[in-house]
């Protein structure tokens, strides 16, 4: 079972490796990078801080600060008043920003409705139940392995 466990972790790495490339050429495609638009995803139905959204993204505040302030010189997205924090303001999705976030999420669907095509739907739902599991499992050890 070892083996099998390595040779899976193995695959998941390439596979994010491979998914993380083709992200980065359908973003291309738009104008984007794919950080661009994860960030711009992910403030796309709530403004969020950068540290909130980071947090999400789970990355670091200073690397979506980054990414923020190219959305904002774009004007892809703008900084708006945080009534619960004067010197965190919210990000939020500029007109432009809308516009730009929706045609790569669409230029994505159609790229995964290709991609997945020939996968059965119920082998994506069992691949997904099984990946939602390992997560969980990773969440509850996360520090383990500092702690030996």
């Amino acid at each position: 079972m070892r083996d099998e466990a390595a040779l899976l972790v193995a695959d998941v790495f390439e596979a994010a490796g491979a998914l993380r490339r083709l992200g980065e050429r359908t973003a291309g495609a738009e104008g984007l990078t794919q950080a661009r638009w994860q960030v711009l995803s992910v403030v796309s139905e709530d403004p969020l801080t950068v540290p909130q959204a980071a947090r999400r993204l789970g990355v670091s505040r200073q690397n979506v600060q980054r990414v923020a302030n190219d959305l904002v010189a774009g004007e892809l997205a703008a900084l708006a008043p945080n009534p619960d924090h004067r010197g965190s303001p919210l990000l939020t999705l500029t007109p432009r920003g809308r516009d730009s976030l929706a045609r790569v999420t669409d230029r994505a669907a159609k790229l995964h409705r290709t991609l997945f095509g020939d996968i059965p739907d119920e082998e994506i739902s069992a691949t997904r139940a099984s990946l939602r599991r390992l997560l969980d499992q990773l969440d509850r050890h996360e520090g383990a392995v500092g702690e030996q």
